[in-house]
């Protein structure tokens, strides 16, 4: 490597990204590897996955990728130990895996998608950062980065979504409690509506347009959708040590949508 090269936010930092093969994932994997960190990509889908990290790796950053399935407790521990195998640490770790939400109102909302979106959005939470934080414990540092929703702030999604991703932002803060002066932070970025795939035309074929409607009348629908760099930048000021004395922090990314 070149001695000129810029010293960047995130240098020599190891930070697993899960859900990283497309969106807010791939951009703040994109991201985190531009200020020089080691990149663990996490994701069901692994030829996506080595896309990505085929991009990281010709713009010159690192990253390794690893299949897993975020709300399979076993899968969870794996994808941290080969990051640690890999990397021999873990510095960051971006729960940013998710299901995208329907929009479904509680009385059209089946038992099944109650219990997927609890064990994409919420589940995952909880196994990904218990995981971790045993390997940050011993450290005595690390930063831990929730993607909630602004559905967990308001609740204006659909009803697992929104109760699952306010779940995340209780755990956020229940974490941040215990390691609140012991070099351990966790915060959580709450992404307003972004262009993703996930609000994708063909995606949102399935939403709850009845619902959808209502909580339109509570949201500025003329404030165009975020774009995931939007997102991945909050999540690199958590990440990196320019947050170094915010935790327990829910920070609302919507470009003013739910003002």
């Amino acid at each position: 490597e070149s001695e000129n090269k810029e010293m960047g936010m995130m240098d020599g930092k190891v930070c697993i990204v899960t859900g990283a093969n497309s969106g807010i994932g791939e951009r703040t994997a994109e991201r985190l590897a531009e200020e020089g960190a080691k990149v663990v990509l996490a994701a069901r889908r692994l030829e996506k996955l080595r896309e990505v990290e085929e991009g990281i790796r010709t713009s010159g950053g690192t990253a390794i990728s690893v299949q897993g399935d975020v709300s399979i407790r076993e899968d969870c521990d794996r994808i941290v130990e080969e990051a640690v195998s890999a990397f021999g640490r873990i510095d960051v770790l971006v729960n940013n895996a998710g299901a995208g939400d329907k929009q479904m109102a509680i009385t059209r909302c089946s038992d099944d998608w109650y219990h997927q979106m609890v064990g994409v959005n919420q589940d995952s939470v909880f196994y990904m950062s218990r995981a971790a934080l045993a390997y940050m414990e011993k450290q005595g540092e690390g930063s831990v980065v929730n993607v909630a929703s602004t559905g967990g702030v308001y609740a204006n999604a659909g009803i697992a979504y929104s109760a699952a991703k306010a779940a995340v932002i209780a755990m956020t803060k229940n974490i941040a409690i215990q390691f609140a002066g012991k070099g351990i932070r966790c915060n959580a970025v709450c992404p307003g509506p972004t262009e993703t795939p996930l609000l994708s035309k063909d995606n949102m074929e399935g939403f709850d347009v009845e619902f959808m409607k209502i909580c339109g009348q509570h949201t500025c629908r003329s404030i165009p959708r975020t774009q995931p760099g939007d997102q991945a930048n909050a999540i690199l000021f958590f990440a990196s040590d320019m947050s170094a004395a915010v935790t327990g922090q829910a920070l609302v990314v919507d470009g003013g949508f739910n003002l």
